[in-house]
């Protein structure tokens, strides 16, 4: 039987504000246990809240990046449960009144064709404390430092088919917040977290399946394996005779699979209610062209703008605008050496690969993009020949200097003397009869045969582009 996977998923995004949503705590990440907790995070009797109105404009400018409706009148309410690390009882959060509503988000897929993925609503709220249960034998222990930092909720329509496109959603999700710099979409410390709503249906239904909500995913590659997993556990459950129920489940990295946590509630168990200590939130159309405003180029426009202005492919000017760092490095070391498609070239693949083998991204690079764009100059001045460049790219990789210093100190500078080159070339044929001969009985990949030979003796540093020429005009005489 061919089944299709139906995904939703709701992401977590922890906006970077200084302060908490509702009161003056710090935000700041790694704080010892309860030291970034007030009065009313620790929801003492008479504490009321007052917003941070800098989430608003973060949720707004998120809004308009997605081309989403914005709330010109949202509305808290509580959202009540019980966890030992929510103290009030209930979250503060918005329910039929979100600050953003429906908008879209065009993904690429692996086979290079676009999709447009709905976007439900995107709404604020409060995220809860930690509970610890390291080092606390037999009890658990609170940390309330994260309660009450604020969350943009941002929930997806149901249109994603495969583990490949929601992990595609997710990281064109991230790319637009890291842009904005609403969020540092740290996924490691929980600033980034996606719940996903997985179900199967047989090929051609139209109804929903049973779903089930994966909590709490923290990386692109869990949520890949987890949806994986889970698809397959519920078409084997379905197969098998059984049936799916709708609840929630954990994600085990260690083991790879998803185990039962707790039934699914549905919003009546929540008991929501309008926030009675907070007013709605009433905002017009001037502030939201103001917001706008504030707005820098998002990365479709970024990518579809290095198409044009440097002539890059689709898919280099996609890799570069991935992100915004990624795309401001790539941008300096173009401006510096006055070449884009060798910067193209040098950054995506030289040093992502060298971030990739290091396991850094690229605001962690040993290189800086003033040395890499100094380092494509001496190339395209003939200072260095392009193989040599590596040599100079390693060494400026383990920290050795300036590019022109390492060149210098390791007597790397092209040989560009006609006369050095030509004597070069002459030993070369001298020393290679046979070779020649097969050369000119017609035998034409003899050729790099002797250039191979001259860069060897030169140690890498003729000039490729001279020395073809000369040898192509000895062996012609």
């Amino acid at each position: 039987m061919t089944w299709e996977t139906v995904i939703g998923l709701e992401v977590h995004v922890q906006l970077a504000t200084q302060s908490k949503l509702f009161s003056g705590s710090s935000t700041a990440f790694g704080a010892e246990p309860n030291t970034q907790a007030n009065i009313y995070d620790l929801a003492l009797p008479g504490t009321l809240p007052v917003m941070n109105e800098e989430v608003l404009r973060m949720a707004v400018a998120f809004g308009l990046a997605v081309d989403a409706e914005i709330g010109k009148r949202s509305v808290f309410d509580r959202k009540n449960y019980f966890y030992p690390d929510l103290p009030k009882g209930y979250q503060i959060s918005q329910l039929d009144h979100p600050t953003v509503g429906k908008g879209s988000l065009r993904i690429q897929l692996e086979n290079g064709d676009e999709k447009v993925i709905g976007i439900t609503r995107a709404h604020i709220e409060e995220d809860a404390g930690k509970s610890l249960h390291e080092d606390f034998q037999g009890m658990s222990g609170i940390d309330l430092n994260r309660a009450g930092t604020p969350l943009l909720e941002i929930v997806s329509e149901p249109e994603l088919r495969s583990a490949k496109e929601a992990v595609a959603y997710l990281k064109k999700l991230h790319s637009i917040i890291l842009y904005l710099g609403i969020s540092d979409g740290n996924m490691s410390q929980g600033s980034m977290r996606c719940d996903a709503n997985v179900s199967v249906r047989k090929k051609g239904d139209t109804e929903l399946g049973t779903r089930t909500e994966i909590k709490n995913v923290n990386s692109f590659r869990f949520v890949e394996k987890a949806i994986n997993h889970e698809v397959q556990r519920q078409i084997d459950l379905i197969e098998d005779g059984g049936r799916v129920i709708q609840e929630t489940r954990l994600y085990d990295s260690d083991k790879d699979e998803t185990r039962s946590m707790r039934s699914k509630e549905v919003a009546n168990d929540y008991r929501y209610f309008p926030e009675p200590d907070l007013l709605p939130i009433v905002i017009d159309d001037t502030y939201i062209e103001a917001v706008r405003a504030t707005m820098p180029e998002l990365p479709d426009a970024r990518c579809a703008r290095f198409v044009e202005q440097y002539g890059l492919s689709q898919y280099d000017a996609g890799v570069l605008t991935s992100s915004r760092a990624m795309a401001d490095y790539f941008e300096q070391v173009a401006e510096l050496c006055g070449d884009a498609k060798l910067s193209s070239n040098w950054v995506s693949v030289d040093l992502l690969g060298l971030l990739n083998k290091q396991d850094l991204d690229i605001t962690q690079s040993p290189i800086k993009p003033t040395q890499l764009g100094t380092l494509i100059a001496r190339i395209k001045d003939n200072t260095i020949s392009g193989k040599i460049a590596k040599t100079v790219f390693e060494a400026l990789a383990d920290g050795e200097g300036e590019v022109d210093q390492i060149i210098e100190a390791r007597g790397l500078k092209q040989v560009t003397d006609t006369g050095a080159i030509e004597k070069l070339v002459d030993d070369v044929l001298a020393g290679n009869p046979d070779q020649v001969a097969q050369f000119k009985s017609g035998k034409e990949a003899v050729f790099g045969y002797f250039v191979g030979q001259a860069m060897k003796i030169s140690k890498g540093k003729a000039n490729p582009a001279q020395l073809n020429e000369l040898l192509r005009k000895k062996l012609s005489e």
